[in-house]
């Protein structure tokens, strides 16, 4: 019991791509939140020099996650806004997980906050809070890349980037999604902001639909690879499903644990996000 409370706490806490291009024909009718106008209090402005993503504030992505068979909790990643970060633009992305098991006795609460810059797509600062049954941490960095390192301010711990363009593990994702993934690429990249996570592996492996709780959707299949101990280390196995369109929604995500067999994400609901950026996407 000791060494399954252990894999699924630590598989709760870590989980923070023959259609065409496009939604395929639904077979429900998805759960999509159009803003609008009168909706968007601080309507962003366009910037100049803002990079073509695919993401934008008040973007929403709410999911269930399933240990197995069983429903283990609920999940969002989402946009929350401009924020700036030493007088840089930046997007302030969040990823928050809270998940049990066993009737309660195992809990499990991640939250994660990302500093996205807006024009380099390279992370300024990285939060992660983890709570589990027995357990919790808290971390926070700061990421300096003309100085070429980090400072975990939390401990007063100082080291050496991996990357002058660092990425931390949930502008990691974001960061995928503003790729063209190609089917039968693999993209090889030094983003990650610890050295020894480097280099982190992207096999853009095929196509594929995906019915999840907010309709059903052509996907790009990913499997990624990163030098560390945690979800996506070498020789793991992890499945990413991005949709095949021009918002590359996360729809779906498989993470093989030892003992519990999988951590899943699957797309409950989709909230859009506006746009900063004057372009359209390249892919």
């Amino acid at each position: 019991m000791r060494h399954t409370c252990a894999a699924i706490c630590l598989a709760i806490t870590l989980i923070a791509g023959a259609p065409g291009p496009g939604l395929a024909q639904q077979a429900d009718t998805p759960s999509v939140v159009h803003l609008t106008d009168s909706l968007l209090v601080d309507r962003p402005v366009i910037d100049p020099y803002a990079a073509v993503v695919p993401y934008g504030p008040g973007e929403r992505l709410e999911y269930n996650v399933k240990v197995g068979f069983f429903s283990g909790g609920k999940a969002h990643m989402e946009v929350l806004g401009i924020d700036t970060v030493r007088g840089e633009p930046t997007y302030h992305v969040e990823m928050d997980i809270k998940g049990g098991l066993l009737f309660g006795a195992l809990k499990a609460e991640s939250h994660y906050d990302s500093w996205i810059d807006t024009n380099l797509i390279m992370s300024r600062r990285f939060i992660s809070d983890v709570s589990n049954t027995g357990h919790s941490s808290y971390r926070s960095f700061e990421f300096y890349p003309d100085e070429m390192y980090w400072d975990q301010t939390d401990e007063g711990v100082i080291g050496p980037l991996g990357s002058s363009l660092p990425l931390d593990d949930v502008s990691f994702l974001y960061f995928v999604r503003s790729l063209p993934l190609d089917v039968g690429e693999t993209y090889t990249y030094t983003r990650y902001f610890k050295e020894d996570g480097n280099p982190v592996t992207l096999e853009v492996e095929r196509r594929d639909v995906r019915k999840v709780g907010a309709g059903t959707f052509n996907t790009i299949v990913v499997r990624p690879t990163i030098q560390t101990s945690g979800l996506y280390k070498d020789g793991g196995d992890a499945e990413l499903h991005f949709t095949d369109d021009e918002n590359r929604y996360l729809v779906y995500m498989r993470v093989a644990m030892p003992v519990v067999g999988s951590i899943t994400l699957h797309l409950e609901k989709i909230i859009e996000g506006t746009p900063i950026h004057a372009g359209e996407p390249t892919w």
